[in-house]
């Protein structure tokens, strides 16, 4: 039985977002830690921490130095697709193997993929991590790119709750979302804010 979990509330969200920014005189100015990317090694330790076992992903050029990383770690498998729908699918059947998997995706892919989301990760009930980089997000409350756009909108819509990580400092949130999504059997988004900066070389 699917139980619903209450998504961040646009207010919490607006109200994290402004504790990310400084106004002064209705101008942002970004501190020196705001700043400060997250390092995807960090990601690598959140993975290995929570037992990760598969990855599976697109690989492309805006993630290749995490690609390298996580070719090179011995306790991570990366299945590569060739679309972002089909890595609800793998994850399921990852899952019922006695798996733990992660789908490292785009938010446009994520927007895509709607109904392999719903059909996958949400009626069949396991739990599943997604780390969705946040494609436009800037932070500062223009948004040009309707793909930032959107992404929260659909995490609400589907009722998907999600955790914002920019930076190291975040790191725990990640270990959060893994803890929601086996206490739940549901999916949580983690929401890489500075769109996979610092993820390439």
């Amino acid at each position: 039985m699917i139980h619903p979990i209450p998504a961040m509330s646009r207010q919490k969200s607006l109200q994290h977002r402004m504790s990310c920014t400084n106004f002064l005189k209705g101008e942002v100015h970004v501190t020196q830690e705001q700043a400060q990317i997250l390092r995807p090694e960090t990601l690598i330790e959140e993975f290995k921490k929570n037992g990760v076992t598969h990855i599976i992903t697109i690989p492309d050029s805006e993630t290749n130095y995490l690609y390298e990383l996580m070719a090179n770690e011995p306790s991570l498998d990366i299945i590569p697709v060739s679309r972002e729908g089909e890595s609800m699918s793998t994850a399921l059947g990852l899952n019922i193997a006695g798996k733990v998997p992660v789908c490292l995706i785009q938010n446009t892919g994520m927007l895509e993929s709607g109904d392999s989301i719903r059909g996958m990760a949400l009626n069949a009930g396991f739990p599943l991590v997604m780390v969705v980089g946040y494609r436009g997000w800037t932070r500062h409350g223009v948004t040009p790119d309707t793909a930032a756009t959107y992404t929260e909108p659909f995490l609400h819509a589907f009722g998907i709750n999600y955790y914002l990580v920019e930076q190291d400092e975040d790191g725990d949130r990640i270990s959060a979302a893994f803890a929601e999504a086996r206490e739940t059997r549901r999916p949580v988004v983690v929401l890489v804010g500075d769109e996979y900066h610092g993820f390439n070389r």
